[in-house]
């Protein structure tokens, strides 16, 4: 994480503070995975078929493993536990393995040509069982299974658990080496495996080993978080529109003006070539900013719509009041007039006179028709100025793809100026985005004129009707007159009704009045009530704060006595490895014994066969003594 971290900044030109963690875990990862290390003495154990656990372990001790600093000697088994065979310092401990059915584990027995078979048979619960298992034509992408349709990959035919794991691994690693630098830690909280018990001195260990410090202070010294340049354009403009000109603008230029006119502090963030990079927590704080900003926006447009509406609604009924104040009046003019004979004359000669009127109302609609028809050749002019643009757009846009194209050929250094030419493609996209759709907005405008026009020839030839509907309206007056004076005959009585409601609500009122007074009292009594309950509280809390002060006591007088209790086990653990020590140095001396009584034993055999050697020796050395006297005296005696 760290070296990937400080490449980027390398390649974003932003300076980097170099932090030495202390501990490398290499030497341990080339004892365990590289040629000739424990892995492959493992595999190479499993293919031999009168290979065990000794051999295995005797491999170990007598290769050059014993010669690496992190393959050590295992300390005595604590009581309870296993016998190990071998160790392994890691940099964050001493670890013993017990190689127990190492051989046995490591070997996967299964044929794959059985494993086939099983897949493609009947049974549903085999082919699940063997789901994930490769068999005969798992690595052969092909589909044909090699050369000739039925091959196989070399060394298929006995794969081993410790090849599969290594398979496993290279894939997670390259797939780690893709994805952003995160990491998962799992954490031991006591040797002990019991529920609930945290080994303080210990967790601090792991956090230390494996890494979690080092990120946290990785996340504060540097800048963890980070964004390209059009990304932030889009997302945080909002927080300072007025401070971006209008127009197409660089996205590094907009994010620098947006951070400067937000005042944020320049230690907080750093701009680079094509992303800038912020501190831990300064995103946060910019998401709020941009909340804050949208909630704003939001209300402001709540409002102008709120306002538009009640203006609206407003408009209306100021509308509705001036009509009813007009046919106020009509009607009682029509009233006063409807029985004199000049009114009577006048109605006949109406209709005459209304006919001049259509001829001026005739060349007032020519005449909205004539500005009509040149607002909407304006309009063709635009819109062939428009589309004229949009091919300009189209073609530039074109040359903009062949420039990508041409730049994506290139080196790496190239990657500012394709950022630059994807932000002009995506902003010449917008623009001929509002093109079209201003394109399709002067179309509908058209149709709209010509609608219009269709309609005003169809209200020249309704005037005419409604001059005559005018006069039926008159007489529909007169019946609606009669209707509203008995709809005020009905409204008398429901007023009527209403007073005697109110009277009867003011009773029920009185009555809430006196149930108000019962409860004032009864509320007071509870008001006492809950004054001594608070003088309770009280005391009930002075006594809490103490029984917490001797609780806090106890917890300091226990951790002491852990404390003590740590050291003596340490003493403890001290004194069982002397005493390891110390039983081994006797039963080598046992076993030195022992094989020094055996040779006395065998030299007091070789001396008691040697004793008997001489003794028979004597007897014949005696015995030739007496042939040769008897020699020496025959001749005497005959």
């Amino acid at each position: 994480m760290f070296v990937l971290e400080q490449e980027e900044y390398k390649r974003e030109g932003i300076d980097w503070v170099f932090i030495d963690f202390g501990l490398d875990l290499a030497a341990c990862i080339e004892l365990i995975e590289k040629p000739l290390g424990i892995l492959s003495i493992l595999e190479e154990e499993s293919m031999f078929p009168k290979a065990t656990d000794k051999s295995f372990q005797d491999k170990l001790n007598s290769n050059h493993l014993g010669k690496s600093p992190n393959f050590v000697k295992p300390r005595p088994p604590k009581p309870g536990q296993q016998e190990a065979h071998f160790a392994i310092a890691h940099y964050a401990g001493t670890v013993p393995y017990n190689i127990t059915g190492w051989l046995e584990k490591n070997k996967d027995p299964v044929n794959d040509t059985v494993v086939d078979q099983c897949k493609k048979g009947s049974n549903k619960l085999l082919t699940e069982i063997f789901e994930d298992h490769p068999g005969l034509g798992g690595d052969d992408k092909s589909g044909g299974g090699g050369k000739g349709g039925g091959g196989r990959k070399k060394g298929s035919g006995f794969q081993t658990v410790s090849g599969l794991y290594r398979e496993q691994l290279n894939r997670l690693m390259a797939s780690l080496h893709s994805t952003q630098p995160h990491f998962v830690r799992c954490i031991i909280p006591n040797e002990m495996k019991q529920p609930g018990v945290i080994d303080a001195g210990l967790v601090m260990h792991q956090l230390t080993c494996n890494g979690v410090l080092e990120g946290i202070r990785i996340c504060r010294k540097g800048f963890p978080n980070r964004m390209i340049y059009p990304d932030f354009k889009q997302r945080y403009t909002i927080l300072a529109a007025s401070a971006v000109p209008k127009g197409f603008v660089d996205a590094k230029k907009v994010a620098e003006s947006v951070l400067e006119a937000i005042q944020l502090d320049k230690n907080d963030y750093r701009l680079g070539n094509t992303k800038v990079f912020f501190r831990a927590g300064v995103l946060g704080r910019l998401e709020e900013m941009r909340d804050d900003r949208l909630a704003k926006i939001v209300t402001w447009l709540q409002a102008w719509i709120r306002w538009y509406l009640s203006k609206k609604e407003f408009k209306k009924l100021q509308e509705q009041r001036v009509a009813l104040l007009v046919i106020q009046r009509n009607l009682r003019k029509f009233l006063q007039l409807r029985n004199w004979l000049w009114y009577k004359l006048y109605i006949k000669v109406k209709p005459l006179l209304s006919m001049a009127r259509v001829e001026d109302e005739m060349k007032e609609l020519e005449d909205k028709l004539k500005k009509a028809l040149e607002s909407l050749e304006k309009e063709e002019k635009l819109r062939k100025d428009l589309e004229h643009q949009n091919v300009k757009l189209l073609q530039e846009k074109n040359d903009i793809f062949l420039q990508l194209d041409s730049e994506r050929t290139g080196a790496g250094d190239l990657e500012e100026r394709l950022a630059k030419t994807v932000s002009i493609k995506n902003d010449l996209e917008q623009q001929l985005q509002e093109l079209q759709e201003r394109l399709s907005s002067e179309e509908d405008a058209h149709t709209n004129l010509n609608s219009t026009k269709k309609k005003l020839e169809g209200e020249i030839s309704n005037l005419k009707k409604e001059v005559e509907d005018l006069q039926l309206v008159i007489q529909k007056a007169e019946q609606d007159k009669a209707s509203k004076d008995h709809q005020i005959r009905n409204l008398n009585d429901e007023i009527a009704h209403q007073d005697e409601l109110i009277n009867k609500l003011n009773r029920e009122k009185k009555q809430l009045q006196e149930m108000g007074q019962k409860t004032g009292e009864d509320l007071q009594a509870t008001e006492d009530k809950l004054n001594h309950m608070n003088k309770v509280k009280a005391k009930l809390e002075s006594t809490l704060d103490e029984l917490e002060d001797a609780l806090s006591r106890e917890k300091k007088l226990r951790g002491d006595v852990e404390k003590n209790k740590r050291k003596v086990e340490g003493d403890l653990k001290l004194a069982q490895e002397a005493v390891a020590d110390l039983e081994k140095n006797k039963k080598e001396l046992e076993q030195s014994l022992q094989r020094k009584e055996k040779e006395m034993a065998s030299l007091a055999a070789k001396l008691e066969d040697e004793q008997s050697l001489v003794a028979k020796l004597q007897k014949q050395i005696k015995e030739l003594q007496v042939c040769r006297n008897e020699n020496y005296l025959l001749p005497f005696q005959k």
